[in-house]
């Protein structure tokens, strides 16, 4: 039977490694027509020749028994269904692994939220008055997120470790980069806190400073064991020496800055912020900042600043000063 005649994604990997069933799977759900698939007669009837070669094949592999009763039938079309998603998923992930190759020989921007936007709105318009659509929507939640990952080991096979004075982002880009690429977030202050089951603030007053920094000391190291993870620190912890040493053994250092003003603005109804509780204003952070910008700009592999951007923007900033950075130590 002739088939509509398309251009579909040449890569010899495929022609050498995917099996008939991916190659008819593709045939009847990928080359023809979305708008005619459904009421296509022909369409109709290769999906039933594919139904009837199942089977066909199923009863060759168990030695044509005719005694195969239908539950046995339909564990075998089972199989043969797992046999074309996996070939399936494993195409996939290869063509997200070229993706990414090609984004960074043509200076295309690696993050392109677009792209999972359109996805959403073609599941949802494919699936309406569908059967498991629910079911449907989480298994490729699932593979999106997957897919996510395998860019983020692609792009990074080491820690990005977020610095700075608090209030200049280092939470909202950790939760940004844990959206668009399904990384593991470590967020020290919150894991200190849950592990002495009290606030930042309850921990100064209890224990005193000296512990704490002790505490983010101690994460830092277990943190050795880790790799291909987001951790986003408290503003004092880069003003311990022994600290980022720990930061760099497996992990890249970016410093996130903003202006005073900024970060009045962004920490102005916080209460967990001991060192600045009782002087929320622009000269003692302006103050307390300079105090620290010697030993942030010392750790830091790169500094972005953050005033006026978007999430989108300073994490395409990073990504791309990590990149050149990754390049020169090549």
């Amino acid at each position: 039977m002739d088939y509509p005649k398309i251009k579909i994604y040449q890569n010899p990997w495929i022609s050498e490694k995917i099996p008939w069933a991916f190659r008819t799977f593709v045939q009847i759900f990928v080359v023809i027509p979305e708008d005619n698939c459904y009421n296509n007669r022909k369409c109709q009837k290769i999906r039933q020749k594919y139904r009837k070669r199942a089977v066909r094949t199923s009863t060759h592999k168990s030695g044509k028994d005719k005694n195969m009763n239908q539950l046995e039938v339909l564990r075998e079309s089972l199989g043969q269904c797992d046999e074309i998603i996996l070939d399936a998923l494993l195409m996939r992930n290869r063509i997200v692994e070229d993706i990414m190759v090609y984004k960074e020989a043509n200076n295309v921007p690696i993050l392109q939220p677009e792209q999972e936007a359109k996805q959403k709105e073609w599941l949802e318009r494919r699936m309406q008055e569908k059967r498991h659509k629910n079911e449907v929507a989480d298994v490729f939640e699932s593979i999106t997120r997957n897919s996510k990952k395998i860019q983020a080991r692609k792009l990074f096979n080491y820690n990005i470790v977020l610095i700075g004075f608090m209030g200049a982002g280092k939470s909202t880009i950790s939760d940004y980069l844990k959206t668009v690429f399904a990384m593991d977030i470590i967020e020290m202050d919150q894991i200190i806190a849950e592990r002495a089951g009290m606030s930042i603030s309850d921990i100064f007053e209890t224990y005193g400073e000296q512990y704490f920094r002790d505490c983010e000391t101690n994460l830092l190291i277990e943190m050795q064991s880790r790799t291909n993870v987001v951790i986003s620190c408290g503003g004092g912890t880069p003003m311990r020496e022994c600290n980022v040493v720990e930061m760099k053994k497996n992990g890249r250092v970016v410093l996130l800055t903003a202006k005073p003003e900024t970060i009045l603005d962004r920490v102005k109804d916080s209460h967990d912020r001991p060192l600045i509780e009782n002087n929320k204003t622009v000269p003692f952070i302006a103050d307390l900042m300079s105090k620290r910008r010697e030993k942030y700009e010392a750790a830091a592999d790169i500094i972005i600043e953050t005033d006026g951007k978007s999430e989108l923007e300073i994490c395409e900033e990073l990504i791309h000063s990590l990149r050149q950075m990754d390049a020169k130590a090549e």
